[in-house]
């Protein structure tokens, strides 16, 4: 089992890690731009394998050869937000770099599943799945997974709760496409209004889309990393087991919450095959509404970026592709 990560920043390298030391593939692959970076980090990730007792390999490169017959690739390349950057700020600069990445992982791994995990989210989808020409089942974001995490955090925060005690899911995609689901989250089996006004689940949501530029402000430089990590180590680990099993992705609708071919975060049942299955959940009017109005959003968006497509891709094939 052989899975590509391309970008060795602070999220590509934590992921590529966290995945070695699950141990349940041959090979990790990390893929940069920037020379003797991902070299340097694979030898010093090869280095704890006698400490933690893991066998996987893992390969630092600049090159997309190593790359080739890949299960699973992550894209987790591009530029990361800025403190006062929106991620669709980010969609010029990463739109060609996700183009160009797609096409030489494809090329060369033509079976494999693409996780996406570049921002802006839904127009990298899109980008991604025109560049590759995979089906779309095998072109997949894994933003609902981190997204439901954090719904989870603040709810256990506010109750004074873990966070294993809470069960939720949050749909739609990042920002304010995000749709949490009150109606479906619960803490020690106990609905969720049953314990906290709607007013302090407003909140609470309105803090779950805030906490990204929350950690940028905090850190000045750069955005978090370590949750998203362990959120595509969740994603990668379902599809390389085909386990089957539900987690919330960015996955193709073709009718499912009555809508048709866009991208968006819903529960889906992860294989070999990328996604198998999405699950429609019984949500109340006012979630269902929220996730069309998301739909609507991130449908504008994902025709943007398949314009922007053309002339990303033809920049892709130009004469400095690396080998």
């Amino acid at each position: 089992m052989k899975i590509t990560v391309v970008g060795a920043g602070w999220h590509g390298s934590t992921l590529a890690y966290r995945i070695a030391a699950g141990n349940y593939a041959d090979e990790v692959v990390m893929v940069d731009v920037v020379e003797g970076k991902p070299q340097g980090l694979a030898l010093d990730m090869m280095h704890s394998r006698a400490i933690e007792g893991f066998v996987t390999r893992i390969t630092g490169t600049n090159r997309y050869t190593e790359t080739a017959g890949s299960d699973v690739c992550v894209i987790a390349a591009g530029e990361r937000r800025s403190a006062g950057m929106s991620r669709h700020d980010l969609l010029e600069a990463n739109a060609k770099v996700v183009a160009d990445v797609s096409v030489r992982l494809v090329e060369r791994s033509p079976h494999t599943v693409l996780v996406v995990a570049t921002n802006p989210l839904d127009e990298m989808l899109a980008l991604c799945r025109t560049a590759s020409g995979l089906p779309q089942a095998r072109v997949i974001g894994e933003a609902g997974v981190l997204n439901t995490a954090r719904w989870k955090h603040y709810v256990a925060e506010r109750l004074g709760v873990t966070p294993d005690r809470v069960e939720g899911i949050v749909l739609g995609s990042h920002g304010e496409t995000m749709v949490a689901v009150p109606s479906l989250t619960t803490v020690d089996g106990k609905p969720l209004r049953e314990l906290l006004e709607e007013a302090d689940i407003e909140a609470l949501i309105q803090e779950t889309r805030g906490c990204p530029a929350e950690i940028i402000a905090y850190l000045k430089t750069g955005s978090g990393f370590h949750a998203a990590a362990a959120a595509g180590e969740v994603t990668v680990r379902a599809i390389v087991e085909d386990s089957g099993a539900v987690l919330p992705v960015c996955a193709w609708l073709t009718g499912e919450y009555g809508l048709n071919d866009v991208y968006l975060g819903v529960p889906a049942v992860l294989g070999r095959q990328g996604v198998r299955e999405v699950i429609e959940l019984q949500l109340d009017a006012v979630e269902r509404a929220n996730l069309h109005r998301a739909a609507t959003i991130v449908d504008a968006r994902e025709n943007e970026a398949e314009e922007t497509i053309l002339v990303s891709t033809k920049r892709a094939a130009g004469p400095s592709r690396p080998r």
